[in-house]
């Protein structure tokens, strides 16, 4: 079978967006609402298709959106964020994703886009697309009993205070501190409106219709918004009539550990509730060692999650700052091409060029997306044979000069 491989038209939407939905296994069904939010939100010129030249059906899906990713020290850096990505089973293993892959890499270096960003449905796919896992995350349940916490001590401890909002609260108060929560977190990346209106269920999608959330509010003794919290609850009772209800949290920002420490302390003194889903948070989050026991806490999910692609390596390196000082030379591999070269990077400068001097390290361009956001461990990869060293030390100072104190993390799935 054969494809022709192109920027889709609007006409092609409903036909791309059926594709997209059997890949996910979600639905066949596309509804003109969904074709109408579609040709409103996405840009037509970074969606492709891969068509069938037999039947001229839509048989891959791709699609690239503008993103903001915070880096170390707080820039943030112009990102192509990948996707709606799905081939159908009848036309795997046909090159299709490698070639609208390609495509997508050339136009990015067009826009000046200095990486590329996804969140991996699957592990074995995007190494093989200079991509690396750059963030993880952990999701943990809690058994609200045995934490320790008096569940008559709701209000925060610090003077400020929780209050319940509605959506539309929360659509006006979240917007302000996602902004300043992403500028301080690694990892973090920007919501454009329609991430808001989906949130609210001013704006639904078929395939995944809105339910009605719970959204508290933690304030300052001064009455500033420093975090929110926002949640679903089951209904869920033994024989005996004794309450099991389970909290699913499906967002929690915090600027502060005062306000994340009130908003956890908020979720396990609701009346009724037996168990808190945490949701995907950092894997060095306060939890579970804030609460009194933190073994009331297990882990029910640790994975990776955001994915980075270098794609400019002078501009990526040199958006970031670093832990300590030093001089690095790396030699990247690239079967792509846009990042293949030796770089020099002087920390402390927070500069990066290309250069002619000897490699200090080899590394693939995959491997550098690992390090790049501060995660991964120099030190770790080396001894897994993914970081060849070339100079004593220079491994360990690679190991020191990426790390960074708190680990990155992204909290939004796209």
């Amino acid at each position: 079978m054969s494809a022709d491989v192109r920027p889709i038209a609007e006409s092609d939407l409903h036909d791309w967006l059926r594709a997209v939905h059997t890949g996910f296994l979600t639905a066949t069904r596309v509804t003109d609402s969904d074709v109408a939010q579609r040709a409103k939100y996405n840009d037509l010129a970074r969606m492709q298709g891969a068509f069938d030249t037999d039947t001229g059906r839509c048989v891959a899906a791709f699609r690239s959106f503008a993103q903001e990713l915070t880096v170390p020290g707080g820039a943030a850096v112009r990102s192509s964020a990948i996707s709606n990505v799905g081939v159908l089973p009848t036309h795997r293993r046909q090159g299709l994703l490698t070639r609208m892959m390609r495509a997508e890499f050339a136009a990015a270096a067009e826009r000046g886009e200095a990486l590329a960003t996804l969140i991996a449905a699957e592990y074995p796919i995007y190494g093989r697309y200079g991509f690396g896992p750059a963030t993880s995350v952990v999701e943990w349940e809690i058994d609200v009993p045995r934490t320790g916490l008096d569940p008559r001590l709701s209000a925060p401890v610090d003077g400020g205070r929780i209050e319940l909002v509605d959506a539309a609260d929360f659509r006006r108060l979240g917007p302000g501190l996602h902004d300043r929560l992403r500028a301080a977190v690694p990892g973090a990346v920007d919501r454009d409106e329609r991430w808001w209106n989906v949130a609210t269920g001013l704006e639904e999608m078929s395939y995944r219709p809105y339910k009605e959330k719970f959204h508290a509010v933690y304030r300052t003794a001064r009455g500033e918004v420093a975090g929110v919290a926002v949640y679903t609850a089951d209904d869920h009772w033994t024989d005996a009539k004794v309450p099991q209800n389970t909290v699913q949290v499906r967002d929690l920002l915090a600027l502060t550990p005062q306000a994340e420490r009130a908003l956890w302390q908020f979720l396990c003194s609701i009346d009724w509730v037996q168990r808190v889903r945490t949701g995907y948070r950092a894997p060095d989050d306060l939890l579970p060692e804030l609460l009194p026991d933190p073994r009331s806490a297990r882990v029910v999910t640790s994975a990776d999650f955001l994915w980075v692609r270098v794609l400019d390596v002078v501009r990526a390196l040199g958006a970031r700052t670093y832990e300590v000082p030093g001089v690095l030379v790396l030699e990247v591999a690239d079967e792509a091409g846009p990042a293949a070269g030796r770089y020099r990077l002087d920390a402390a400068a927070g500069v990066c060029e290309r250069t002619q001097e000897a490699a200090d390290l080899r590394l693939d361009v995959s491997v550098l997306g690992s390090l790049y956001l501060g995660d991964a461990s120099a030190v770790r990869l080396a001894a897994l044979g993914r970081v060849a060293e070339e100079r004593p030390g220079a491994v360990a100072l690679a190991d020191a000069v990426f790390r960074t104190a708190r680990r990155p993390w992204c909290p939004d799935i796209f």
